[in-house]
């Protein structure tokens, strides 16, 4: 029993990692065309780009990678979107002390703040929305 609970798990933490990639690629991509194109500035950017890839990761993670019963309702999804304003305000924070305050370039400061909110991500979606 053992075997197979660590298996479901390796499972989905290996699709937790592929769609975490993807939404990734697509948060970055956003902040850095917003930024860097159309003349935005980085935080604001940052928040638009967090948002998109958050919807990706919501449909990704209710369809694919965790276990979500069919009828996902009002709560669950109200969960989801105060634990996605966390992940925002802590990549808000992050990428604000790294690039205003010390100085490091905010793609560079997204990489950092993205890795920690990934971790939170998947914790507390385990937890919150998974049950």
């Amino acid at each position: 029993m053992s075997k197979i609970l660590d298996n479901i798990l390796i499972k989905q933490i290996l699709k937790f990692g592929l769609v975490g990639g993807l939404a990734f690629l697509i948060d970055y991509v956003f902040l850095y065309i917003l930024t860097e194109f159309i003349g935005i500035h980085y935080l604001i950017s940052s928040i638009i780009s967090f948002i998109i890839s958050v919807i990706f990761n919501y449909i990704m993670s209710i369809k694919w990678v965790f276990d979500v019963k069919k009828q996902q309702g009002l709560k669950e999804f109200i969960v989801f979107i105060v634990l996605s304003v966390i992940g925002l305000i802590i990549n808000e924070i992050i990428m604000y002390v790294m690039v205003d305050l010390m100085n490091i370039h905010y793609m560079i400061s997204k990489l950092f703040s993205t890795g920690v909110v990934m971790v939170y991500n998947f914790i507390t979606r385990k937890i919150f929305v998974e049950r």
